[in-house]
């Protein structure tokens, strides 16, 4: 063997310290995004702005969070996670910080579509996993990414109940203010994740770079399939973190009852996630991603055939939270089979960005159909029939390396 030919790469060993640190950054980013719609209502009273109009600032939002991800992960996987990591924490304190003075259709865009969004976005699922992922051995990162994904739901949990709590006690302009000064906590956090990413490792990617990898993703059918079905996550989860507290206000139950529903999501994701996450090491990630996708559409079919109590919502949270973002770790882990871990960043950041357009009308088009028909039915409809096609798009995926896959062509 050639002495200057290149070692053999050793699996990295799992960092712990470091995935609870990402974990961590993704509780604080996440439970401030995931319960934005608690202030819908709060804002709506206190400033006579119309549903719709606070609608299509999140579905502003939601987007901006999605598109921000490739751009983020492409300058964390080139120049680091940290600057990406620690401007992120600042954009959203300042996002959460000027909303309450410019209380007006366009400042919402402004604060919470455009800089708050931005801000989280920075601090989210594609620049986490994309910094630990190379500290991480290939079998073991859908359990890293259901580990890093469980802390973005355990934010949900924690802050939906602190979140309503502010906002009875204090009205919402300071309870979006606390959350700001919270929102700082994400600087301290940055600092154990600034390791760049190896220039070159075992699965590297084609030569050529970013660029090449690009063409290489692009042109695979089983990547898209990844984009499609997460569309569908992203309008379900948009649609729900915005609009479930409105659905339970028309059934006449308390706001009480939208904290607990929010916070049951959350808490019912971490044991998803890390169910998902470990379930992803034994399992094809695709029969994981058609299993959840399924269950949705199912679970909505039966809370339209029950009656609107509280614990038909608790039951209903509890169920869905399960699924609710578990939808990650296996859906970076395939991206991570198909095209190895170098600029997972950012081609995982691409199908967020295809998650967020969801999203986007998710938020907005849940406004427009509460504010035309006064109430959300065709919504579910919708997102029932769209959670079944989700499901059965993710079948045709192929699970090996892309590399491999074509030079079996040959």
């Amino acid at each position: 063997m050639d002495a200057l030919a290149p070692r053999q790469a050793v699996a990295p060993r799992v960092h712990w310290g470091l995935l609870a640190t990402a974990s961590a950054m993704l509780m604080l980013t996440m439970g401030v995004r995931q319960t934005t719609g608690l202030f819908v209502e709060p804002i709506h009273r206190d400033t006579g702005i119309g549903i719709a109009a606070i609608s299509f600032a999140l579905a502003v939002g939601q987007f901006v969070w999605g598109a921000v991800q490739p751009l983020f992960g492409a300058l964390a996987d080139q120049r680091g996670p940290l600057p990406v990591l620690a401007g992120g924490g600042v954009l959203l304190a300042i996002g959460l910080g000027v909303t309450p003075w410019i209380a007006s259709p366009w400042g919402l865009v402004f604060g919470l579509g455009l800089l708050a969004a931005a801000g989280a976005g920075a601090g989210s699922f594609s620049v986490l996993i994309g910094a630990t992922a190379h500290r991480v051995p290939a079998q073991r990162r859908s359990f890293a990414a259901g580990l890093i994904n469980a802390g973005g739901s355990l934010g949900q949990f924690a802050f939906a109940p602190l979140v309503q709590w502010m906002i009875g006690a204090a009205g919402w302009a300071m309870a979006m203010t606390s959350l700001a000064m919270l929102s700082l906590l994400t600087l301290p956090l940055a600092w154990p994740l600034r390791a760049r990413p190896p220039a070159h490792d075992a699965q590297a990617g084609p030569e050529g770079g970013l660029r090449a990898q690009l063409r290489v993703a692009l042109r695979d059918r089983s990547y898209w399939c990844l984009h499609l079905g997460f569309f569908t996550c992203g309008l379900h989860i948009a649609f729900l973190v915005t609009h479930l507290p409105g659905e339970i206000a028309l059934c006449g139950l308390p706001a009480s009852v939208s904290a607990a529903s929010i916070a049951l999501i959350g808490l019912f994701n971490v044991a998803g996630s890390l169910v998902a996450g470990k379930l992803g090491e034994r399992f094809r990630m695709k029969w994981l991603l058609f299993a959840m996708y399924a269950s949705r559409a199912v679970l909505i079919a039966l809370y339209l055939m029950a009656p609107p109590t509280p614990w038909t919502f608790y039951l209903f949270a509890a169920a869905l939270g399960f699924t609710w973002l578990a939808t990650v770790p296996p859906t970076a882990g395939l991206i991570g089979k198909l095209f190895g871990p170098r600029y997972l960043g950012t081609l995982f950041g691409l199908t967020l960005l295809s998650h967020q357009i969801g999203g986007f009308f998710g938020a907005w088009l849940g406004g427009v159909a509460l504010e035309h028909f006064g109430n959300y039915q065709w919504m579910w409809y919708a997102d029932m029939a769209l959670a079944a096609a989700a499901a059965l798009v993710n079948l045709p995926i192929r699970e090996r390396p892309v590399q491999t896959a074509a030079a079996a062509c040959h």
